[in-house]
């Protein structure tokens, strides 16, 4: 396996927030990176018009969907027939879910190769990160993976935030930083000239198909990739370029992150996993010596600019 590129790929929560970046950038990646790409998804999903179109979409570019329920072994198993590598893309909500789908692909005979859904933030960066609230179900399936899963290969793809979701000021959590675009407004936190490392969601797809495409560096591994570090006030910058506007910006103590944080979880509030997310970021979470970037063969230019994932904003593409 270690010398051949897959062959068969199953891509489970192709439709989601990041995996129909995942799935876009496999599907279309040139030179195809294998010869049969299989989408898993619900019925509910297969009968949702807006999700109805993208699977069209990918359908005609050659892609085969089949449809099942994570949740029944069975479909599983049907889903799994045939296929050497499975991708996950799954939502925060289904982490979990994936020691049901890591056991049974154990148990295949003919899956070989597993992506859990590790794309967003590193959970084992350093000793706190085993502490941190947000990151227990993907610490579960590291741990289950350590524990119990032998004979298939697993590789994480860790990518730091994405800028698209970064960006957004949300009125409930002012606290949490973000740009407002229609009033031309920031809240920063700390300084602003602390550094963040994030990669674009186009990105993420990119890095996946790159370390589809170079399985003798990436089997078995943990990938940190990035395709920028840049600061809060940069953004503001590149924000006031692109608007051709001057923003007003306020600055948010880290100590008050702190306190809306630690009051959210108190009250069971879901937006706390935000508030730790931010945190984490802002304290220099996302921050390497060195990433993983250059052994999958990608170099600076080969990924997005701060400039081209603000253009989208300000166009109103968002994600």
């Amino acid at each position: 396996m270690a010398s051949q590129i897959p062959s068969k790929i199953l891509i489970i929560g192709a439709t989601g927030t990041i995996g129909k970046y995942i799935a876009n950038a496999i599907i279309s990646a040139e030179p195809r990176i294998a010869s049969q790409v299989t989408i898993f998804t619900s019925s509910a999903t297969a009968s949702n018009p807006n999700k109805q179109t993208i699977l069209s979409g990918w359908k005609s570019q050659g892609a085969s969907v089949i449809i099942g329920d994570i949740g029944n072994a069975d479909d599983v198993k049907r889903a799994y027939s045939g296929i050497d590598t499975v991708v996950s893309c799954l939502g925060r909500n289904a982490l979990a879910s994936q020691i049901e789908l890591l056991r049974l692909a154990e148990e295949s005979t003919d899956v070989k190769w597993f992506f859990p859904s590790e794309y967003g933030t590193d959970i084992e960066y350093d000793s706190s990160s085993k502490d941190e609230k947000p990151h227990q179900n993907k610490l579960r399936v590291r741990e289950f993976i350590r524990d119990n899963v032998k004979r298939v290969k697993c590789t994480y793809v860790v990518t730091g935030p994405y800028p698209e979701m970064f960006l957004p000021l949300l009125p409930v959590a002012e606290e949490a930083g973000g740009y407002d675009l229609k009033a031309k407004h920031a809240v920063v936190v700390g300084s602003g000239d602390d550094k963040i490392g994030f990669t674009s969601m186009p990105d993420v797809g990119k890095f996946v198909v790159a370390a589809l495409r170079y399985p003798e560096v990436s089997l078995g591994k943990v990938l940190k990739v990035q395709s920028f570090v840049t600061t809060p006030n940069a953004i503001v910058e590149e924000l006031e370029k692109q608007t051709g506007t001057q923003w007003t910006v306020d600055y948010t103590p880290n100590q008050r992150l702190r306190e809306a944080e630690n009051k959210s979880w108190q009250e069971n509030n879901p937006i706390a996993t935000l508030y730790t997310l931010k945190r984490i970021w802002t304290e220099g979470g996302t921050l390497y010596d060195k990433t993983d970037n250059e052994i999958l063969g990608l170099k600076p230019e080969d990924t997005e600019p701060l400039s081209a994932v603000v253009e989208r904003a300000v166009s109103g593409k968002g994600y």
